[in-house]
């Protein structure tokens, strides 16, 4: 059996990660996905434009997406976990900050820097789940870890409506910030996988350029982060243009960690019976009928269907996606994982980015209709790459 299908040697062969890891995950995507319900009150609050804020969620994944290679090298040279302490930290002190930032251009600056930390945290997690768990058993434990990633979106939506709407929204940044320290302490007396040996600088990256599998994750990767990550972050603001109050979207928003948190059990428990490709396929399909409905036919309803079918999408599509990362170059994994976080992060960007325009003018049908038709050609492409990559052996 060669490494391309093994654990690393010696792994510890886990079925779940630390709990402080999980918590750490579940607190990186929380900061993540707390700010897009309070993009409209943070635009009022500091008397700028919408587009000025919907700058500050594409700054944070462009700056989340762009340090992923820098900790994808280090984890892959001083452990997973000595990576995601590092990152914990940092993410703690910048968020502090953002609490009290006095406008936006502070704010935006330090959001970037909690973006850049934050980046250690999931991709880390992924290699140690990669270095730490047989390929058989490891997209059911990697269906565990975005459970808890699921939920720490879907209650940020929900703390970010609700805290922003009854208290500040600045609070919504010091929240992550003290659960990050939390779990930063927590994580000192956590055991590092094994990992396989890593030779130079040059050489752990150039095991990742001479990959051919490698480049069709990172532009997979790309499109991935746009449909997904970049239109969900219109959903909020969707809502609040049909007059709901910031509490009311982000606790329909809070659909989307809903739907990741009880599709990723449905995924734990096909994985065994359906291949990796024919969940991608499921997932996709979610993805295309939540669009399309929002397209449609919008209103709170179909707001609230696509923010539900689009964490059916996470869970059956971005798990075929991520299993696939960590197996491409398993002796550079966590720099072939980072390359593919970085790739969503920066699609992301680029989608909230592409879409900041159009939500201005409140044309959310045309974004949500956008990301339907982009969805299918991302599919299709995911299921033929991933079937080939299987068939390779």
């Amino acid at each position: 059996m060669t490494l391309s299908q093994s654990a690393v040697p010696g792994a510890f062969s886990e079925t779940r990660v630390p709990l402080p890891l999980t918590v750490a995950a579940f607190t990186a995507n929380f900061d993540r996905f707390a700010l897009g319900p309070v993009l409209v009150t943070v635009a009022a609050a500091l008397r700028v434009p919408l587009t000025a804020t919907v700058a500050l969620a594409g700054g944070y994944a462009l700056a989340y997406g762009l340090s992923q290679p820098v900790w994808g090298v280090l984890s892959d040279r001083i452990g997973r976990l000595r990576v995601v302490r590092t990152g914990l930290t940092l993410a703690a002190l910048a968020g502090m900050a953002s609490a009290v930032a006095p406008n936006l251009a502070a704010l935006a600056v330090l959001r970037i820097l909690a973006g850049f930390a934050f980046g250690a945290v999931v991709p880390s997690s992924l290699s140690f789940v990669g270095d730490a768990v047989a390929p058989e058993r490891r997209q059911g434990v990697l269906a565990d870890l975005m459970a808890a990633l699921g939920l720490g979106s879907g209650l940020a939506a929900l703390f970010a409506g609700v805290v922003a709407h009854w208290l500040s929204w600045r609070l919504v940044f010091a929240g992550p910030a003290i659960v990050a320290t939390a779990a930063a302490v927590g994580l000192r007396g956590a055991a590092e996988p094994d990992r396989a040996p890593v030779g130079s600088l040059a050489g752990q990256v150039g095991a990742v350029l001479r990959a051919r599998f490698a480049y069709v994750v990172i532009a997979l990767g790309v499109v991935e982060g746009a449909v997904l990550l970049g239109g969900l972050t219109f959903v909020a603001p969707a809502l609040q243009h049909r007059g709901l109050s910031d509490a009311a979207a982000g606790a329909i928003t809070a659909l989307y960690g809903a739907g990741t948190l009880a599709f990723t059990r449905a995924v734990k428990a096909l994985t065994r019976r359906i291949p990796p490709h024919g969940l991608a396929a499921i997932g996709g399909g979610f993805v295309v009928v939540g669009y399309t409905a929002a397209a449609a036919a919008p209103g709170v309803w179909t707001y609230a269907l696509v923010a539900t079918l689009l964490g059916a999408g996470w869970a059956f599509l971005h798990s075929t996606l991520q299993a696939w990362a960590t197996s491409v170059v398993p002796e550079a994994r966590g720099t072939a994982v980072s390359c593919y976080v970085a790739a969503l992060f920066v699609g992301s960007a680029l989608g909230a980015g592409l879409g900041g325009k159009a939500a201005d003018h409140a044309r959310f049908g045309a974004i949500f209709g956008l990301a339907a038709a982009a969805t299918v050609p991302l599919t299709l492409a995911v299921v033929v790459g991933r079937r080939r990559f299987t068939a390779r052996g």
